[in-house]
């Protein structure tokens, strides 16, 4: 019995910013970002959006595109770092506006919960959908990514900024792509990148020594949360590249195989914070596997990095990744990070591009290396069904995300900063955030959704 993605919706935000406009306000020279790391446009959240608002309309289009009774749904699984909510999981909003929409009750039976482990919650998520459907064949399984990938004003990181989400069905005998179990992972604790509880003194704030109530806070120190990360890029890098290593050749003992995996692989999908940075991380293993006489082992650090590059600059390799990692890059150029998502819209991106072309990928296997800082990979592998271009037609990827609407610098620092009030677009047959409460004592900070035709 075959087990994995039946069908695939997405949402992302409808309004970008030019890579290039980006540049050109940080003095920055627009091809570093373009050609360097593929990147031509980033999603940004406008008002009336958050995670659980993307989550929701991913998850309205793949119910009413694919028709779905959603008492046949047993769980909707959401992988996300971008929680709005220290107690209350985005899959539980979820809950609650699809039955605002679709039927009171009609959910009450579906299990819910979130998962967490930076851009690697959503691969987490399906995972343990697939082993669902496996032990309960007749069941089906719903999972949502989604997240909103915000970086400070002026850091390392801003020009990777994206929002938006996907949402899977996941069943016996899918339309789109079969899993097999066998999956190896790849752990260590470590500070890559994450997102603290950071504190203040209530003293820096009022200027008041005697630690007076400050807004029904009465402890002397105030916790503060930002969406924004800490990280350090260039061990971020490292760490991406230490745990895919070691989870792809995990892989290889589990499967008892000398011969090189990705040569199998029609196509590699690989968590893309930004566009190249999968063709970037990969030629350690490329190298490893199938052309080792390229490192002996004898190396000192420097003379090894020093091959790496001379191979990644190579025209063997830049016609591997034109072939294997580029249809998936398509996408995330784009749209920019979606953390969690960014690997299955890496899939989605694939899978639109060859039916754009008219590739055949029916029973061609496809290669994942999931990552999430903290920090974590997972590989896989799948194997395109018989019906995948019928299920993708209806997701119309690169025609939506054509329709993107560009805004200009000032209007987006001011969306960064949250200084704008009324939205950039009028939403429109999607959900919004309508309010979140600020005077009912039992409810305060309560977020209300709803539906706008």
């Amino acid at each position: 019995m075959r087990t994995g993605i039946d069908a695939l919706a997405f949402d992302v935000s409808k309004i970008h910013l030019s890579i290039q406009t980006l540049a050109k306000a940080r003095n920055i020279e627009p091809e570093k970002l373009e050609k360097g790391l593929g990147l031509i446009n980033m999603t940004l959240p406008d008002v009336h959006q958050d995670t659980v608002v993307l989550g929701a309309n991913a998850l309205t289009k793949l119910i009413l595109e694919n028709d779905i009774d959603l008492s046949e749904i047993s769980r909707i699984y959401v992988g996300t770092e971008s929680g709005i909510d220290n107690s209350k999981p985005i899959a539980s909003f979820l809950i609650a506006l699809m039955e605002q929409k679709f039927g009171e009750n009609i959910l009450a039976e579906c299990d819910a919960v979130d998962f967490t482990f930076a851009c690697i919650g959503g691969v987490d998520a399906l995972q343990n959908c697939l082993d669902f459907v496996r032990l309960y064949p007749d069941k089906k399984a719903i999972v949502v990514t989604t997240d909103i990938a915000k970086y400070d004003l002026n850091s390392t990181g801003e020009y990777t900024q994206g929002a938006g989400a996907l949402a899977m069905l996941i069943s016996s005998n899918p339309r789109i792509i079969a899993f097999d179990n066998q999956w190896t992972v790849s752990t260590k604790g470590v500070f890559d990148f994450f997102k603290p509880y950071r504190h203040v003194t209530k003293e820096e704030i009022t200027g008041d020594s005697n630690n007076e109530p400050w807004f029904e806070n009465l402890e002397s120190e105030i916790e503060i949360h930002k969406d924004q990360p800490v990280f350090d890029g260039q061990y971020s890098n490292q760490c991406y590249t230490d745990r895919t290593r070691d989870a792809y050749f995990s892989l290889k003992d589990l499967k008892n195989t000398e011969d090189s995996l990705y040569h199998s692989w029609e196509n590699i999908i690989m968590h893309l914070p930004y566009a190249f940075q999968g063709r970037r991380m990969l030629p350690e293993i490329y190298a490893l596997d199938a052309h080792k006489k390229i490192l002996s082992g004898d190396e000192d650090a420097v003379e090894y990095q020093n091959k790496l590059k001379e191979l990644s600059k190579s025209d063997v390799y830049k016609t591997f990744v034109h072939k294997k990692l580029q249809p998936a890059e398509i996408a995330s150029s784009l749209i920019g990070n979606l953390y969690t998502g960014s690997i299955f819209m890496g899939l989605l991106s694939t899978l639109a591009n060859a039916s754009e072309k008219n590739i055949e990928l029916e029973g061609k296997k496809i290669g994942f290396l999931a990552y999430g800082s903290g920090s974590k990979s997972k590989v896989f592998e799948g194997v395109v069904q018989l019906d995948w271009k019928l299920a993708v037609a209806k997701v119309q990827l690169f025609e939506n995300l054509n329709k993107s609407v560009e805004i200009d610098f000032e209007t987006y620092e001011k969306l960064h900063k949250k200084e704008l009030k009324i939205s950039v677009l009028q939403p429109k047959q999607e959900w919004i955030l309508d309010r979140i409460e600020k005077e009912i004592p039992n409810l305060i900070g309560a977020r209300y959704y709803k539906w706008v035709e």
